[in-house]
């Protein structure tokens, strides 16, 4: 019955959302903390307090950073979910090919990409860095692959931190931007095709980079957009002007 409010479409619809938005929230800042915090402290630190702080503090903040991701994707399928495909539906059609929607469905390419560095680069490259800080800190010799799974790590750390910019001003965007900044409500199929071309090759570059299948795993080259935070910032402010205006050049009213 429509009195179970939390099974309740509408209810379940905003509930899922509230929820959405709480962990992401949680999310996006722990990244943000990884990388605009803890790693610059950390270059700054001792050898044995950087140990510590892998054992004591990354470890836990881990935690959290993973499940919170895996929340986000969960709660953002529950809001499609409920939100439905039809013609008369929240997500129907229409939604897909307006600004709204093109720019949402690239936000959500990205935010399942950052949850997938997560869990299958991230995470399992600082379980190799935080088990070796432990083995130091118990007297054990340092494990040689540790080097080269942090800078993995990082690499994928920082590609989400670039995708992170744009994909809040996309998933914010939807709702509150788009349809009132002057674009087309329905543009044509030739802009819509060419919008999402130009940025999933957009998307495929700055992964497969990230992975070091373009740039390795090296500094410098390509992968100088992750060689700082402050790079890495940087260019995801450039990926939310570069969007925009292709918004702008291909939906303008």
């Amino acid at each position: 019955m429509e009195a179970l409010w939390l099974f309740h479409r509408g209810g379940l619809f905003g509930a899922s959302r509230m929820l959405h938005v709480i962990v992401g929230v949680m999310w996006i800042g722990l990244l943000w903390f990884f990388n605009f915090v803890q790693t610059p402290a950390f270059a700054q630190m001792d050898p044995a307090a950087r140990n510590e702080a892998f054992d004591k503090l990354t470890w836990r903040a881990l935690w959290w950073f993973r499940w919170a991701a895996a929340a986000t994707v969960a709660s953002g399928i529950l809001i499609l979910l409920v939100g439905g495909f039809g013609t008369n539906d929240i997500y129907g059609s229409a939604f897909w090919k307006s600004p709204p929607g093109l720019t949402l469905s690239i936000g959500i390419l990205f935010g399942v990409t950052m949850f997938l560095n997560v869990w299958l680069v991230i995470w399992p490259n600082q379980q190799i860095v935080i088990a070796n800080a432990r083995n130091v800190l118990a007297g054990g010799q340092a494990d040689p692959a540790a080097a080269t799974a942090a800078r993995k790590g990082a690499l994928a750390s920082r590609q989400n931190t670039i995708f992170s910019l744009p994909l809040l001003v996309f998933m914010v965007g939807s709702s509150h931007f788009w349809e009132s900044a002057g674009f087309k409500n329905a543009p044509g199929s030739g802009a819509r095709v060419t919008w999402l071309i130009i940025s999933l090759v957009i998307f495929v570059v700055l992964e497969l980079n990230a992975l070091g299948i373009i740039g390795g795993f090296g500094a410098g080259g390509t992968n100088v957009i992750y060689d700082t935070h402050q790079n890495a910032l940087w260019t995801g402010i450039a990926l939310i002007v570069i969007f925009y205006a292709l918004t702008e050049i291909l939906f303008g009213a």
